[in-house]
């Protein structure tokens, strides 16, 4: 991911925010920018990469650090010997009122977005294989089919991008699939799923998507997207 791209969606994120940045979460909500987009690639901390866009880290940003928050599960993690659950979280924190409450690490996102963050931040910095070890061999308890969408500790939906013809469409569901082959038996060109982006937000991914691509918006959830267009959309993976 190239750094002048995320400092320029910084400052136009925080512009649309009335002049303050976002913190992390909402920034990756808002444009697609994940953790391990720019974490130990162009810096350390989320603060420091909206300094150096000019701006000035607000105090949430401040107190609750990403990569601080990520090295306490982490030591959790190789005090355990495993990753730590929620349960785990709340009783170390009765323990050590330093310790982030479990409300401040459901803010890295669901169960396998926090395992993948902690990845990218075991990567980053030297001295955690063995929390890195766990990371690899982390699997989401989830059954991925067209009725059962959930994984551990939250609701994973997807949003979709169909080509019928020349335009795309761009809509959510819970089950991905069926909702593609509901809106196929109403059209009379053929309709092919272009991709699916899994996520725990799906109506606000959607809204994200339908803003970005507004310019290009032909009728209800139909876009004349170009080749380009098509392949940030594929880009993504999970928001």
């Amino acid at each position: 991911m190239n750094k002048e791209h995320i400092l320029a969606e910084i400052k136009r994120t925080a512009e649309a925010n009335a002049g303050k940045p976002l913190g992390q979460d909402g920034f990756t909500s808002q444009t697609g920018i994940k953790y391990s987009d720019w974490f130990g690639i162009h810096w350390a901390r989320w603060g420091d990469a909206v300094r150096e866009a000019g701006l000035a880290p607000n105090e949430m940003m401040g107190a609750y650090d990403d990569a601080a928050v990520l090295e306490h599960y982490a030591k959790l993690a190789r005090v355990l010997g495993r990753l730590p659950v929620k349960g785990d979280l709340r009783l170390h924190r009765r323990k050590d009122s330093q310790f982030p409450s479990d409300k401040v690490f459901e803010r890295l996102g669901a169960k396998a977005e926090l395992i993948r963050r902690l990845l990218a931040f075991c990567e980053g910095h030297g001295g955690y294989e063995d929390v890195l070890e766990l990371c690899k061999q982390f699997t989401p308890r989830a059954t991925d089919s067209e009725n059962d969408a959930r994984v551990v500790d939250g609701e994973i939906g997807f949003v979709y991008l169909i080509r019928a013809g020349r335009f795309y469409k761009i809509g959510k569901t819970n089950a991905a699939g069926r909702r593609e082959r509901e809106i196929a038996l109403q059209l009379p060109d053929k309709a092919v799923t272009v991709h699916v982006i899994r996520t725990d937000d799906p109506s606000g991914i959607e809204s994200y998507w339908h803003q970005r691509f507004g310019a290009k918006r032909r009728n209800g959830e139909w876009f004349d997207l170009d080749r380009s267009e098509v392949a940030t959309f594929k880009r993504r993976k999970f928001m």
